[in-house]
C-alpha cells in the first residue's frame, strides 16, 4: 500500500504563521518515507480538494491520510475534512486532531517560561474557540493538563465563538487576584489574526504560539507523525 499524507492546517494570511506551519510540514515530510503534501482548510492554497487531486495523480498512490494540524477537533475535522475524504478520488481517512496531548502542554509551558512566567502569576489559556462543543471540551481538557503541569490554577478564555471571551477571562483573573500579573498561555498553532487578538486582550504578558518561524517543537512533529502511524495501524486491522 502506497499512501500520501496530507498535512492540513487552517491557513493564515500571516507571513510569520505561514513560515511556522511550513517548517512543521517540512519536518514531518523529512521524517516519513511517504509523500507529504501541505494543504489548508481555509485562507490559503492549495485547499484540501486540490491536494487530494494531486495525491491521486502520484504514480502508485492508492490511499491518502489527512492529518489535521489543528489543536482540537471541531467543525473542520468532523465536517470539512470528513466530507473531503468522502469525495476524494482515492480512498482517504482523517486522523485525530493534534490535541489534547501532553506534548502540546509541554510546549505551552516552554513558551510561558520564554515569556517570563513566574509561579505567582495568574495564567489564562488563550484558545481559538469553536461553536462545536467537542472542540471546546478539548480546550478545557488542555487547560486542566496545563494546570497540572504548572501545579497551579489555569483559567481559559476564547478568542471567538465560545465563552468566556478572552478579554473577560483576563478581567476575571485580575478580579480574583488583584495586583497579580496575568499571563496568557497561547493555545494557537502559529502566529496569525487570532494571535493579534490575543495580544490585545489586556494581559500583562502574552506567550508565543506553539510554533514560531524560528522554533518548531520536536514534540509537535512527533505528535503529527504518531497520528499518521496510528491511522496506518487502523487501516491494517480492517
Amino acid at each position: 500500500m502506497t499512501e500520501v499524507v496530507l498535512a492540513a492546517s487552517h491557513g493564515t494570511s500571516s507571513p510569520e504563521g505561514r513560515v511556522a506551519v511550513r517548517r512543521l510540514v517540512d519536518a514531518v515530510a523529512a521524517a516519513l518515507p511517504v509523500r507529504v503534501i501541505g494543504c489548508h482548510v481555509d485562507v490559503e492554497q492549495p485547499d484540501v480538494q486540490t491536494a487530494l487531486a494531486e495525491a491521486a495523480r502520484i504514480e502508485g498512490a492508492n490511499n491518502a491520510v489527512i492529518v489535521p494540524l489543528l489543536l482540537s477537533a471541531g467543525y473542520h475535522v468532523y465536517v470539512d475534512l470528513a466530507e473531503s475524504a468522502t469525495k476524494a478520488p482515492v480512498p482517504t481517512t482523517v486522523t485525530a486532531a493534534l490535541g489534547p496531548d501532553a506534548r502540546l502542554v509541554e510546549v505551552l509551558a516552554d513558551r510561558l517560561a520564554e515569556a517570563g512566567y513566574r509561579p505567582g502569576d495568574a495564567v489564562v489559556l488563550a484558545a481559538a474557540g469553536s461553536s462545536d462543543w467537542r472542540a471546546v471540551a478539548d480546550c478545557h481538557r488542555t487547560s486542566a493538563l496545563l494546570s497540572a503541569r504548572l501545579e497551579r490554577p489555569v483559567s481559559i478564555g476564547f478568542i471567538s465563538a465560545a465563552s468566556p471571551s478572552l478579554p473577560a477571562a483576563v478581567a476575571m483573573a485580575r478580579m480574583y487576584a488583584p495586583g497579580t500579573r496575568v499571563v496568557l498561555a497561547t493555545y494557537l498553532l502559529a502566529p496569525g489574526y487570532f494571535w493579534t487578538l490575543a495580544e490585545q486582550a489586556g494581559a500583562d504578558i502574552v506567550a508565543a504560539p506553539l510554533l514560531t518561524p524560528t522554533s518548531t517543537s520536536a514534540g509537535i512533529v512527533e505528535l503529527a507523525i504518531e497520528r499518521v502511524l496510528a491511522d496506518r495501524k487502523t487501516l491494517a486491522s480492517h
